[in-house]
């Protein structure tokens, strides 16, 4: 009998050991490439976006060279990157200015654990139940955030900011006092690397010239001190160039449980955004991933990216685009990257130390724009209201709330819709009504209805949200029901515990009156779920009829007397 660690073995394949089966020496050619390519694009990425979060700049390549190296060597992908995602920032920022960088490392270590977790309890299937609208509603308010934390540094403001954007956007307004040379030299660099020629990009990625190309001009023109324009320098005093030794954090046991529904969220938001990168890595090259193991991938990564006081990862889409169009086939090109960045940190560390803020900050404004679903908004009259409300609902409160209450009370909305979707669809009706009856051995068309007897056809889902119209039909055809009620049941869908008590108190309603209740042509799911309630026994097992003429003959053989099985 397998034990607990020959299960999990079994459970734990990574989709790097399937690759190098036939790894080749051309592959290893196209990987080798694309992992530096993606490196390089990576290095401002990270370096930004653990600034925006409040965290030092080395924070996002430890992040991006331990959770990077991890992902793509344990996780379920072929070819997904990943790092520092943009998706966090909203998440991450109001933790570090709460608690401060160790309480990130306790959250980010948390959510590793619970996206284990997920793993191992086969969570990664159920992203296919978020809906898009919600998708699109949060990506697009997590780039609003993102903007938001990037106004700072982009115009030079000596002022701190809130965390909370409505606070932030009234500060703006009562201390809005730009240094005009960091304006300008954002501004030049948003534009440069926005219209970044696509020719040079194959050869240098047009972040990388832009940060090179500001950094030069600064250190050699003294910017930070003529103009007054914040330096990765002036500001942290510079990125050290060794890499730091793993600790846990000291914070107290209180402490890691008031971070526990922090923690909750980022393992959330690091599942959905790692498996959706996922699915569009496997749209790129024609593959499959694996769910599971891109959760338990994730989870470990995410861990020892905190034991060496990285910041959360997950699967980023436009590192793994520019990954594929590189050329990379397997987990080893995220793995070169990885190593890339490594090399990067510990040997030209220190020549980072001339980066303007505004140039970093023009890189992630850049990221932002590209990451909203701006052109949704212009969709919405066109699709149904109910999403449309979905994706509003998801912005609005992403950017006015938080992303947790976001995705929470959007994923209930679209419950509801769907509750009610499927209700609308659910119809009870007197079978004289049906214009398409079913079966030929089902429908009551051509055979002779005795006198005292109504059939009624359920149609759909019977559940919760449909039950009512059980009674309301019964109220439209007279007040006093009939001698023996058959509902034909061929056409039910599913059926719930709600439906199951309605039926039964029907059926005890009728036989206190002396009335009776048949149920024609359950199958499947209604019929499995009414036997395990024990439905059936108590309606008598004759009361259940396999098709209309059964039925029939049934409900004359109670019109004449006959004592019903099971009463």
């Amino acid at each position: 009998m397998a034990g607990p660690v020959s299960q999990f073995s079994l459970q734990f394949r990574p989709r790097l050991f399937d690759t190098l089966r036939d790894y080749r020496r051309a592959d290893f050619t196209a990987d080798l490439v694309a992992g530096v390519t993606v490196g390089v694009i990576a290095l401002p990425l990270a370096m930004a976006l653990a600034m925006a979060t409040g965290l030092k700049p080395e924070a996002g390549i430890v992040t991006a060279v331990v959770a990077g190296f991890l992902i793509s060597a344990l996780g379920g992908s072929k070819v997904q990157i990943g790092g520092p995602a943009g998706a966090f920032i909203a998440i991450l920022a109001p933790i570090v200015a709460v608690h401060g960088p160790e309480g990130l490392v306790v959250c980010t270590l948390l959510s590793g654990l619970m996206l284990i977790g997920m793993g191992l309890a086969g969570f990664g299937s159920l992203i296919k139940f978020v809906p898009f609208p919600l998708v699109s509603g949060f990506t697009s308010g997590i780039a609003i955030i993102i903007l938001s934390t990037q106004v700072k540094d982009f115009l030079g403001l000596s002022t701190p900011m809130p965390v909370e954007f409505v606070e932030k956007i009234e500060a703006l307004f009562h201390h809005f006092a730009p240094n005009w040379p960091t304006v300008a030299l954002g501004a030049i660099c948003l534009a440069a690397v926005k219209w970044w020629p696509a020719p040079a990009a194959r050869f240098i990625p047009g972040s990388i010239a832009v940060l090179m190309a500001a950094s030069a001009a600064t250190a050699l023109l003294h910017l930070d001190e003529r103009f007054h324009i914040a330096t990765i320098g002036t500001q942290f005093g510079g990125i050290p160039s060794g890499f730091p030794a793993p600790h846990l954090p000291s914070l107290s046991f209180a402490t890691w449980s008031n971070l526990l529904h922090d923690a909750f969220t980022i393992a959330i938001l690091g599942s959905i955004e790692s498996l959706l990168c996922a699915v569009v890595a496997d749209g790129m090259i024609d593959d499959r991933h694996d769910s599971r193991q891109e959760l338990l991938g994730q989870g470990i990564a995410n861990i020892a990216s905190a034991l060496f006081g990285g910041m959360a990862a997950t699967g980023v889409i436009a590192r793994t685009a520019a990954n594929v169009r590189s050329g990379a086939r397997t987990p080893v090109a995220g793995i070169v990257h990885a190593i890339t960045l490594l090399l990067v940190l510990l040997v030209a560390a220190p020549l980072a130390r001339h980066i303007p803020l505004a140039a970093l900050s023009a890189v992630l404004i850049l990221v932002a724009l590209r990451m909203g679903e701006w052109h949704q908004f212009t969709m919405l009259r066109r699709w149904p209201r109910s999403d449309a409300a979905v994706f509003l609902v998801a912005f609005v409160l992403t950017v006015l709330v938080d992303l947790t209450f976001a995705v929470g009370a959007a994923l209930l909305l679209a419950a509801a819709f769907l509750i009610r979707r499927i209700a609308e669809n659910t119809q009870i009706t007197a079978d004289e009504e049906v214009t398409q009856a079913g079966s030929a051995g089902q429908s009551p068309a051509g055979r002779q209805v005795p006198e005292g007897v109504m059939v009624f056809r359920v149609f759909g889902a019977f559940f919760f949200g449909a039950v009512d119209k059980l009674e309301t039909a019964l109220r439209r055809y007279g007040h006093e029901e009939p001698r023996v009620l058959i509902l034909r049941m061929r056409d039910v869908l599913a059926l719930d515990a709600t439906a199951m008590e309605a039926l039964d108190d029907l059926r005890e309603k009728l036989a206190a009156k002396q009335r009776h209740l048949i149920l024609c042509g359950p199958h499947t799911q209604p019929l499995f779920a009414l036997q395990k309630a024990g439905f059936i026994d108590r309606l008598g097992l004759d009361n259940l009829c396999g098709d209309m003429d059964a039925a029939l003959a049934r409900a004359r053989a109670l019109l004449a007397g006959t004592s019903p099985t099971g009463e």
